[in-house]
């Protein structure tokens, strides 16, 4: 969300970032949101000359009783309740206006910073940088849900039995696979200074619309009945929301931390549901990385942040690239964005496997997330990063360690939390 003041000095600049993000359909409410906020300041100008006016016939009133003047002293009453309606009628005004201009200002998305690409769509994105070299085994590599199969370690027909499709069980091997990459994760962000946490896995609705537009609300939101609480999506939501109207010291700043979560996701929209596969499902678990800073230092954290991504895929031999989202990929309360994509040696191509963003003070400004500074309170920038999300990765890392008898490679880096062991049979 931006700055209201900011919108009525700049109303072009709002109008072109709209175009930038090909969300025309939302020009209007830039001019809306202008006149609405234009009576809402008429409003309380007038209200506040109405109390000044009271107060000063109110002293008359005194005056004049003392004097004997009674008609004029009734007079004055009938003025001063006429204000005290009109200023009760100003208040509801009020009340009003300011409730339509948030719900204006909730939508008007955030400016972009301007390294942003133009483009329409994914398909605009583009790549920054490729990490390790592209490994193309000289066998076929199979499905990964053949691959975990094969090792006895999925069972998608049981989850579909008991919940549906976008669900699954793990077992034996690939499921002490995947609790190791979320423990070896955990120990890598330690071991960066991040402070470790685990959160709540339900929020409140303020907290909801804090974190993120009303439209990834509703494609990825699950509702928990008859209550004000909802499942996360991911960590980031509540790791935010511990900071809603908290202020920060400056010395207590950046603020880093590492969180892990299972995470529920309706998974609405083009891409849909898997029916036999990991890639998107409603479940899933994963550690995040979290930062909340000063406005002059929010850049350079968005690069750690990225990096530490692609640094744990490296320690694991995956190669990975980096790739920048463009203006319509964008969510709306995002600045800057890119994505880390993994290598698929069967698909010979990259796939999403986290995404780092940078959403400026919006999650600020919407959750009341302050700094105290030595010239008075500022808003907080704050930042979030995928560092793995399993079963997902599982994916890549199946492919690029698959040998050609079946079994998979352990990496160094994982073998203490696997038990020693160097490959799974």
């Amino acid at each position: 969300m931006i700055d209201i003041k900011f919108l009525r000095n700049n109303p072009d600049i709002v109008k072109q970032n709209i175009k930038n993000k090909f969300q025309d359909e939302k020009l209007p409410l830039v001019d809306e949101v202008i006149e609405l906020d234009k009576e809402y300041r008429d409003s309380k100008t007038r209200a506040e000359y109405l109390r000044s006016q009271r107060n000063k016939i109110s002293k008359q009133i005194g005056a004049f009783m003392a004097q004997g003047k009674k008609d004029e002293a009734e007079a004055a009453k009938a003025e001063v309740g006429a204000m005290a309606k009109e200023l009760e009628e100003l208040s509801a005004k009020e009340v009003d206006l300011e409730a339509k201009i948030r719900k204006i200002m909730l939508v008007i998305p955030n400016i972009i910073d301007p390294s942003v690409p133009i483009g329409k769509d994914d398909s605009e994105n583009v790549e920054i940088e490729k990490f390790g070299e592209q490994y193309i085994p000289p066998f076929e590599v199979p499905y990964h849900v053949d691959i975990m199969e094969k090792l006895n370690g999925i069972d998608l027909d049981a989850a579909r039995k008991t919940s549906g499709n976008g669900f699954y069980y793990l077992k034996g091997n690939i499921a002490r696979l995947h609790s190791a990459i979320l423990s070896y994760a955990r120990d890598f962000m330690i071991d960066r200074g991040f402070t470790y946490f685990i959160p709540p896995f339900m929020i409140r609705s303020s907290v909801v619309e804090g974190v993120m537009s009303f439209s990834e609300m509703e494609n990825m939101m699950y509702k928990i009945e008859g209550e004000d609480l909802y499942l996360i999506g991911t960590s980031e939501h509540s790791m935010i929301g511990r900071f809603i109207d908290t202020i920060i010291d400056e010395k207590d700043l950046p603020q880093t931390l590492t969180s892990y979560s299972p995470c529920f996701r309706k998974e609405v929209g083009a891409h849909g549901i898997e029916e036999r596969g990991v890639y998107r499902i409603h479940q899933f678990e994963k550690q995040e990385m979290i930062v909340v800073c000063k406005p002059e230092d929010s850049m350079d954290w968005y690069n750690k942040l990225w990096q530490n991504s692609v640094d744990f895929f490296r320690s694991m031999d995956i190669p990975v690239r980096t790739l920048e989202c463009c203006s319509g990929d964008l969510a709306d309360l995002k600045v800057k964005s890119c994505d880390v994509e993994a290598w698929s040696p069967r698909q010979q191509k990259y796939f999403e496997v986290g995404s780092c963003s940078n959403l400026g003070d919006a999650q600020a400004r919407r959750l009341g997330i302050r700094i105290r500074g030595e010239n008075g309170n500022y808003l907080a920038h704050t930042l979030n990063n995928t560092v793995v999300a399993p079963p997902r990765m599982l994916i890549a890392f199946l492919e690029n360690n698959l040998n050609e008898d079946g079994s998979i490679r352990i990496p160094k880096a994982l073998r203490p939390y696997m038990g020693g062991n160097e490959v799974i049979r």
